[in-house]
């Protein structure tokens, strides 16, 4: 009999981990689903506290959904072409400040909801906004 119990208490986790799994991909909560996975898979991961395990987990969703709604904003604008912040050339005199350039390419000023204006020749104005994008 207690054998019995042993092998049900050792299927349960397995088992509830995979009911887990469904629900989360039925819940289209993708990335979350693969972080538990690897999570799983991690021998070292039953370290952390609950606390820590779910805050990667969440951060896991976060990004992921942060990644698509990029890409999906970046396809709806429809750019002729694609810039690079590490493509720009800074030995030519235009008076681009490399400093300002990677700060504003981190993007602090679109999600503290600030404006920025550009000024210069015809043309930078396009050209810096097809790299912050």
């Amino acid at each position: 009999m207690s054998g019995e119990m042993y092998i049900t208490l050792e299927r349960r986790p397995a088992m509830l981990n995979q009911q887990t799994l469904e629900k989360l991909y039925a819940m289209k909560l993708n990335a979350m689903a693969d972080a538990f996975k690897e999570q799983i898979q991690q021998p070292d991961m039953n370290e952390l506290a609950f606390e820590e395990r779910f805050s990667l987990l969440v951060d896991r969703l976060w990004t992921w959904k942060e990644d698509r709604r990029m890409n999906r904003l970046l396809k709806s604008a429809k750019l002729k072409i694609n810039g690079c912040v590490e493509d720009i050339n800074y030995k030519t005199r235009r008076g681009i400040d490399k400093s300002v350039i990677f700060r504003l390419a981190g993007g602090d000023w679109i999600r503290n909801a600030q404006n920025i204006i550009i000024t210069g020749p015809t043309g930078v104005g396009n050209y810096v906004k097809l790299l912050l994008m």
